[in-house]
């Protein structure tokens, strides 16, 4: 396990390798002492994605190497292209051209503006500030995903990449969709179809109604920068987002487990055991199963 100055975790595959790389971007609960928002800790706490490296913490012991944040989201999002900033929130004009996107409109580019529609500063962002979260939190941990994801596509000849995150159960409400279809247990994001080969978005969501959930692809949610960057099927590198519907696993509002975690993080380490089946099966690697595992 590597430790880059308390901002992520890098956890490497124990034992036997196998070509998957999960990442869990929004999970962190450290609050830096420079946030400086001016909304309660509670409040802040609805953009977290609790527990979901736990939920998924069985995967190192499986062979994947698995990325987790420990700040959290609304602090700076790992998830954001780094000109997706809103210029309202700063003190000075950003030094290179900006591209607010709709994730930016509804307050939660780069840098979150409002979480439950509630600003969280009572200030202007320095520009320097700001580029500080970006080279202590950002680069630093694109840097480890990007040469995990390398490595493990050089080392097999291909890689699998899981984005996980999980999703308020008013995910439609606040991303301002209408919808008359309830949200669905799991979510898995493809990009519609563009960053991950079918089969093995095939296989989660075959696997994960079979345990009794509901899954639904790119509704509401497709996937953005993480896995845009990654997902290259022609080149073998293959990447999925993975929603999870938060009230299946945890309170919403005190952020503690519920009765249901233990099951459903049993669920996911029998998910990651079926993948693992699934790659030892595929011809692609560079290397022999065997060679590789060696």
């Amino acid at each position: 396990m590597q430790d880059s100055s308390a901002m992520f975790l890098l956890h490497a595959p124990e034992g036997a390798a196998i070509p998957l790389v999960c990442d869990s971007p929004h999970s962190g609960v450290r609050y830096p002492e420079d946030f400086g928002h001016a909304v309660p800790r509670a409040l802040l706490r609805a953009a977290e994605d609790t527990h979901v490296e736990a939920l998924w913490g069985e995967a190192p012991k499986l062979g994947a190497t698995l990325v987790e944040a420990l700040f959290p989201r609304s602090y700076l999002d790992l998830n954001r292209t780094l000109d997706d900033i809103d210029p309202t929130l700063l003190a000075a004009p950003w030094p290179t051209p900006l591209a607010p996107s709709e994730k930016t409109r509804i307050g939660s580019g780069l840098v979150w503006r409002t979480v439950k529609n509630m600003p969280i500063y009572d200030r202007l962002l320095p520009v320097d500030e700001v580029r500080q979260r970006i080279a202590r939190c950002y680069q630093p941990y694109h840097q480890a995903l990007a040469a995990a994801v390398e490595s493990t596509h050089q080392r097999f000849g291909a890689v699998w990449h899981l984005n996980l995150h999980s999703m308020p159960n008013n995910a439609y409400e606040r991303l301002q969709i209408k919808s008359d279809r309830p949200l669905a247990d799991f979510v898995l994001g493809d990009r519609d179809g563009t960053t991950c080969e079918p089969a093995f978005v095939a296989l989660v969501e075959e696997y994960l109604r079979g345990c009794g959930y509901t899954v639904a692809r790119n509704d509401p949610y497709k996937g953005v920068q993480l896995i845009a960057k990654i997902g290259q099927p022609a080149l073998q590198r293959h990447s999925m987002q993975i929603e999870i519907r938060r009230p299946i696993y945890m309170d919403e509002e005190s952020r503690e487990r519920n009765a249901n975690f233990a099951a459903v993080r049993n669920d996911i380490t029998g998910l990651l055991k079926t993948m693992a089946a699934y790659f030892a099966a595929q011809p692609a690697w560079s290397g022999s199963p065997a060679a590789a595992h060696s």
